[in-house]
């Protein structure tokens, strides 16, 4: 299970993989690869006699853009055999992928592979001749839209988006909780709020710490009207119906201790049923935080891994300067100095913000929750739409 937010990058340093079928295929996508770093063009076999200074330049044969190193451009290029298997075999391993060749080809190829919005990589479809630049898939998580839109500038194509909110210059929810980090718990919903914006609608908002409230205008919610689309942004774990959308702001600091050798399923199993129990949402988990004597704990890096979240390590001098703990231990402060790990190193990590949840533990594991303050997150909100 991953809930790390989805990396918002510019076409420069995304993972771009090429797709090009025939000879002006190639000529762009190798125009393509000059410009990005992390580009690979996959080209087909029957292209592959072709010779190196042919396959290295995007403008003609035996030209290489300038400050471009024809060895490294070579070391870009794949062939493959047979192109659907291809693709699918690659298919997550890039940010985007961009086929030069009919979108009936690629929507043939794609069928299979697809899974879900929130998941799938961004796809661009390109003509042959470069004059149109089509998103496909992904536009808006995805960024296929703004992929689009940079390849477009870069060829001098037509940029073509069919998301029905671009097109009409209207806020998209799923877009604005992206931007503004928020896990997507229910994504069937997000179709709904977009459609209210689309119809001229108005939404009910519950936001209690105003992160996602900044980008949506005033004009757009009504708190009072019972019958609306509902949005959630909290941490808190409350009933709602099915066609009510839940955000999660990634805005807690999990404190964690462990005995040595804990197993990674014990550890796992502890936090998710803890924070279920107590009503906290653990897809709003930010960070983990432990004793910097745990920096070689195979359980909880093996957590940290599994969720694809990030871990603070403190010394016993950091851990011993919080003085708002809850639940100091003597048993703690006998074998490592300081009356508190999880407690303390999850306010450290929330940048001295309030627990919300003190230490809870089993015989082998101790958690303990700190909401982080606003002005301690590392992104913020963009303007209101």
């Amino acid at each position: 299970m991953v809930i790390a937010p989805h990396q918002n990058k510019t076409m420069a340093d995304a993972r771009l993989a090429v797709w090009a079928i025939t000879p002006n295929g190639k000529r762009l996508g190798t125009i393509l690869c000059d410009h990005v770093k992390q580009a690979r063009l996959f080209i087909s076999s029957r292209m592959a006699g072709d010779s190196p200074e042919a396959i290295t330049s995007g403008t003609a044969p035996g030209k290489v853009h300038a400050g471009v190193d024809p060895d490294e451009t070579t070391q870009k290029i794949q062939i493959f055999h047979r192109l659907s298997d291809a693709v699918a075999k690659q298919f997550y391993a890039y940010d985007c992928h961009v086929f030069i060749f009919s979108t009936g080809i690629a929507v043939r190829i794609l069928a299979p592979l697809l899974v879900s919005k929130l998941t799938d990589p961004a796809v661009v479809v390109l003509d042959d001749q470069g004059l149109h630049t089509i998103s496909l898939v992904s536009g808006h998580i995805g960024q296929a839209n703004q992929y689009t839109r940079q390849i477009a500038h870069l060829l001098g194509s037509d940029p073509v988006i069919t998301t029905a909110t671009d097109v009409n210059h209207l806020p998209s929810i799923d877009l604005l909780a992206e931007e503004c980090n928020l896990f997507i718990e229910t994504p069937w919903t997000i179709k709904t709020i977009n459609m209210a914006f689309l119809e001229n609608k108005k939404i009910r908002l519950h936001d209690p710490l105003n992160l996602i409230s900044p980008c949506i205008s005033n004009d757009w919610i009504d708190n009072t009207a019972e019958n609306l689309p509902r949005v959630i942004c909290d941490w808190r774990r409350k009933k709602v119906s099915r066609e009510t959308l839940v955000l999660r702001p990634r805005v807690l600091a999990v404190g964690i201790g462990c005995n040595r050798n804990t197993p990674f399923k014990t550890i796992l199993e502890f936090f998710t049923t803890t924070l279920a129990s107590a009503g906290i949402s653990m897809y709003c988990t930010a960070v983990l935080a432990t004793s910097d004597i745990k920096k070689n704990e195979p359980g909880i890096l093996a957590l940290a891994e599994h969720l694809n979240l990030p871990v603070r390590f403190y010394d016993t001098h950091q851990l011993s300067s919080v003085k708002t703990i809850q639940t100091p231990s003597s048993m703690v402060e006998k074998h490592i100095g300081v009356k508190s790990v999880c407690e303390a190193a999850a306010i450290l990590a929330a940048g001295n913000g309030p627990l919300i949840l003190p230490k809870q533990k089993n015989p082998d594991v101790t958690l303990a929750v700190a909401l982080q303050k606003t002005d301690s997150l590392w992104w913020a909100p963009d303007p209101a739409i």
